[in-house]
């Protein structure tokens, strides 16, 4: 039995825990750099044959601690490591659907909530395409992938188009590529996309990358209102408001404007413009 979604964010949170205490007691002693000794499922196969399953198992686990470790406890995050630990996982066990789905997840994630590389992401899930085609789930995250992460709606309909013709694909996964040609990439699509991916995975990473997504959309609605705020300042006082403060006086605003992570946003007065804090959770360079 495959590791399922709450096993894997349990081990995402517990393996890195574990493995500080071990770093705590090596001090001095510890490595100052995680190594990948094998570099190859390949050569794991011709190694350990007959173990490939349990081999997958126990790679993916050092995936999610490597990832869990950077995340939470890195200062200068690197996942140098976490491409080609999911590739040695899914060489290992190609029906390793978790693998390709959450690993493309950890991939694609702009940095620092992750490795910041959604190219790898995507051809990580293409991969898994193509050894499960029946996976459905997989065949949403790779289109969605293509469409938010490389801005390529008619891509992300291309790489659906297989899907199209079959009998036993889902209703909503035809709609989802129609959506991409028949919209203009819009915030808007953007949010049907993320919300039909958040109500449709399981607890678990992806389902919690979704939900930041659609954050992070929140954030930028809030943001343009706050524009058009301003501009009805400046037309009334000729000048951009000093700060927040002045909009609150003007009784333009209620209170400091607050992300949906609860985070202020940044103000600078010679745009006149709210954007999302560098401290923000919600925060990506585009």
């Amino acid at each position: 039995m495959k590791v399922a979604g709450w096993l894997t964010v349990a081990c995402a949170i517990l393996v890195p825990l574990a493995q500080r205490g071990i770093d705590a007691r090596l001090g001095g002693f510890r490595p100052q750099e995680e190594v990948l000794y094998v570099s190859s499922g390949e050569q794991l196969k011709k190694m350990l044959p007959g173990l490939e399953s349990v081999m997958a198992d126990i790679y993916w686990l050092r995936t999610i601690q490597y990832y869990g470790g950077e995340h939470a406890f890195a200062t200068n995050k690197r996942y140098d490591l976490l491409e080609p630990l999911t590739r040695i996982t899914v060489t290992l066990d190609e029906k390793f659907e978790i693998a390709y789905r959450y690993g493309a997840t950890f991939l694609a994630e702009p940095y620092p909530l992750g490795a910041g590389q959604p190219r790898a992401a995507v051809a990580l899930l293409k991969l898994g395409a193509e050894k499960n085609p029946s996976s459905w789930l997989i065949w949403q995250n790779l289109g969605i992938f293509q469409y938010y992460f490389l801005k390529d709606r008619r891509g992300a309909a291309d790489l659906l188009a297989p899907t199209w013709t079959r009998a036993d694909a889902p209703a909503w996964l035809r709609e989802l590529a129609a959506s991409f040609l028949g919209k203009e990439g819009d915030r808007e699509s953007a949010r049907v996309i993320w919300k039909s991916l958040y109500e449709q995975s399981e607890p678990g990473a992806i389902r919690e990358n979704a939900l930041h997504n659609l954050q992070h959309l929140d954030a930028l609605d809030v943001s343009d209102d706050l524009g058009r705020r301003i501009s009805r300042y400046r037309a009334a006082a000729g000048a951009n408001p000093r700060n927040w403060e002045d909009l609150m006086r003007a009784g333009l605003i209620s209170r400091q404007p607050l992300d949906p992570s609860g985070v202020p946003f940044d103000y600078d007065p010679d745009k006149g413009e709210f954007t999302i804090s560098h401290k923000s959770s919600l925060w990506w360079e585009d």
